[in-house]
């Protein structure tokens, strides 16, 4: 492993010349957004840095390093350590059932030395870096076939297992998504996708009775019928909604938000922060939050396209993916779409681990465009010899 690190730092290109590369416009995109996540936890904060604020920016400032961190780092290095990392990756969330601790009712987290780690937000992008890794080394004629999809399902059901353990259901399905969608832009048939998609729907039954736990089928219920319970477990839509709906057009303006200063708001700075965000500066904010996260998504893909490894390309494509989920899944559910799954509004909820997971994953991405823009990540400089 070290022979193989130095004889790739021994053909890459300085520093400079991959800082002179950076997307400096899609840096600034990110920067932002992250922004704005700040100034709606000061609001949250009723008007303090003191509560969340500065914290916050602390892990942003963490997450920045390890974007410049995977940026610099040669492309080749990443794919030898895709398969290295997704395993160390799976044995943090394993060791979760046995020295994790709980808080609010999960075991999800790892007290390491100063911090606390959510190994499910690094495990993601583990998977993307491993199935991009595992489609470069095929040959496109096999793609089609059954039997090249026996390691990457197996690659994606291990987490989802441990996941589900925890249990983390709504991970544990944004995971399985997160699979199902490289699967998809890898060029799997279509009709395996639709076989499970009707084996799915006929194991739902099951799925319902011995597969969810009972806090699990209540959230289903209240996603159906939230007036059913409007003070118990119906509070949290019931209020989102409350906020959504009083913001109008251009919300109360910036620190001006009733439900969120009066407390009604559940789970405010992590969960339902797009809520205040609605209530504050209303339709026409939420609105521009979404053309960000639109701009970050396009380029995205815009990187993924003009790669000219197939490893690079499926690493912006399938954490393009990743990221579109997270952002969906958290507007969707505060929004009354899909039931409260408990998803972190990426680069805007207050959070540790999902942050710098994320900035990590951005700079995974950049260093697709760098490596491609210096003409350092070719497909035939990508040997793995």
């Amino acid at each position: 492993m070290i022979a193989v690190i130095f004889r790739a730092f021994g053909r890459r290109v300085s520093f400079f010349d991959k800082l002179a590369a950076l997307n400096y416009v899609f840096l600034l995109v990110l920067v932002l957004i992250a922004s704005i996540g700040v100034l709606m936890l000061y609001s949250t904060a009723g008007g303090s840095m003191e509560h969340r604020g500065w914290a916050q920016i602390s892990r942003l400032s963490i997450g920045m390093g390890l974007l410049l961190l995977a940026v610099l780092v040669d492309i080749r290095i990443w794919i030898k350590i895709a398969y290295p990392f997704y395993f160390f990756m799976l044995g943090t969330l394993f060791l979760v059932e046995f020295v994790g601790y709980q808080s609010m009712g999960a075991q999800r987290w790892l007290d390491v030395a100063i911090f606390s780690l959510q190994p499910s937000e690094p495990m993601k992008i583990a998977l993307v870096l491993a199935l991009a890794r595992y489609y470069h080394d095929l040959p496109a004629e096999r793609i089609i076939r059954f039997s090249s999809m026996i390691v990457p399902l197996a690659l994606i059901a291990l987490p989802i297992v441990l996941l589900l353990r925890q249990p983390d259901l709504g991970t544990a399905i944004l995971t399985m998504l997160l699979g199902v969608g490289i699967l998809f832009l890898a060029g799997v048939r279509y009709r395996y996708f639709i076989s499970a998609i009707l084996l799915g729907l006929m194991s739902l039954p099951f799925i319902w009775q011995f597969v969810l736990h009972p806090y699990q089928r209540q959230r289903v219920l209240t996603f159906l019928y939230p007036e059913q319970d409007p003070m118990g477990a119906g509070y949290h839509i019931l209020q989102s909604k409350i906020a959504l709906g009083s913001g109008g057009v251009f919300g109360h303006g910036y620190l001006g938000g009733t439900q969120n200063h009066l407390d009604f708001l559940p789970e405010k700075e992590t969960d339902f922060i797009f809520t205040v965000l609605a209530e504050e500066i209303g339709l026409m904010g939420s609105l521009g939050l979404m053309l960000l996260y639109s701009i970050v998504l396009l380029f995205m893909f815009l990187i993924a396209k003009r790669s000219s490894s197939h490893f690079g390309r499926m690493l912006a494509m399938g954490l393009g993916v990743n990221f579109f989920l997270h952002a969906f899944s958290n507007i969707a559910m505060v929004t009354g779409l899909i039931p409260v799954v408990g998803m972190p509004l990426p680069l805007v909820s207050y959070g540790g681990s999902a942050i710098v997971a994320m900035l990590f994953g951005f700079g995974l991405v950049m260093n697709v465009h760098v490596h491609q823009s210096i003409g350092a990540g070719s497909a035939a400089n990508l040997d793995l010899r």
